[in-house]
């Protein structure tokens, strides 16, 4: 398959890419490491006629702060830089395992954590070649008018495919916008929709410039990622789980997040509930993973059955929590 024929402008500063998407309109589409943006061009998914390029902008690289005040991570810094830094890796494992845990190492040294916070929606049924698509008369995401997953559904069920978004949400990060009307602040958790196809509130002439990550101040975390291989694939089952405990084993903060499971990222609300001024332990864990798995309503659209992947959040939410409460 070959790239369909467009323009590459290649902005020196933010102030110019903003002007540029803006003037671009509906044929304009911003690309960074494009790891996700290149293949669904070619499957003719998406068609832009002029790309703006972000990756080498430096108010969009590197990593600053510190996890005592906060940190501040550019949206075009690499995936592979995440995964190794030793702060992050430190003090905000999940996030350090969730970009190491993207596709393959050499996709992670192109891919970059604005792009995979903003990673397209994904389904068997669109992430097919045009003419395998054609030939079952295309669906609602691409093409078509029917979401041939669920057909009686009006809207777009594809999945959220973000390894990064559940460890953010986790972490209660902040992601900062830039548009034509200057800049604003979202939390993650704001930044998605349930919906396969408007899947981000962010405006298609915003460029996404950094994410904010909040003082650690003794937040235990972590992400754990279901897939086929041990490598490559995308989520078909992400958790994401941080938990605040005080001198005596106390839970005072807990946050769960199931990706893969819709198609946005869920926060398991009632799982959190259940640890709130409770001391873990291996009965108030299983009771939690089960208060976990009932939000998780995953459809066939996406590797392994329906079923196994529903089961398998009670499973890993349970291994999240005994993990962070150091339970065996």
């Amino acid at each position: 398959m070959r790239l369909p024929a467009f323009r590459y402008l290649a902005p020196k500063t933010l102030a110019e890419a903003s002007r540029m998407i803006a003037d671009a309109g509906p044929d304009g589409m911003l690309v960074s490491g494009g790891t996700d943006l290149f293949p669904n061009m070619k499957r003719l998914q998406f068609d832009p006629r002029i790309l703006v390029g972000l990756r080498h902008l430096s108010e969009l690289l590197g990593v600053s702060g510190d996890p005592h005040r906060g940190m501040r991570i550019g949206a075009a810094t690499p995936l592979h830089q995440l995964g190794l830094h030793p702060a992050i890796r430190a003090r905000y494992p999940a996030l350090a395992t969730a970009a190491g845990s993207v596709a393959t190492p050499q996709i992670r040294r192109m891919g970059t954590l604005g792009g995979n916070l903003c990673v397209d929606t994904r389904c068997n049924y669109y992430n097919q070649s045009y003419e395998w698509r054609r030939a079952i008369g295309f669906c609602m995401k691409r093409d078509g008018d029917v979401c041939l997953v669920a057909p009686g559904s009006p809207r777009c069920v594809a999945v959220s495919s973000s390894d990064t978004a559940p460890a953010m949400m986790a972490l209660q990060a902040t992601v900062v916008l830039s548009g034509p009307d200057g800049e604003r602040t979202l939390p993650v958790a704001a930044l998605y929709h349930d919906d396969g196809m408007a899947y981000l509130a962010k405006r298609p002439e915003e460029i996404l410039t950094a994410i904010l990550l909040p003082p650690v101040d003794g937040l235990r975390n972590t992400y754990w990622k279901l897939r086929r291989r041990g490598s490559f694939d995308f989520p078909i089952l992400g958790v994401a789980a941080s938990l605040r405990l005080d001198g005596d084993g106390t839970c005072t903060d807990a946050r769960i997040v199931l990706g893969a499971v819709a198609s946005r990222p869920v926060e398991a609300i009632e799982a959190e509930k259940l640890l709130l001024g409770q001391r873990l332990t291996s009965d108030l864990i299983e009771e939690a993973a089960m208060a976990a798995y009932r939000p998780a309503k995953p459809l066939d659209n996406t590797d392994l059955t329906l079923a196994y992947r529903k089961r398998m959040a009670r499973v890993f939410v349970a291994r999240a929590l005994r993990e962070l409460a150091n339970l065996p």
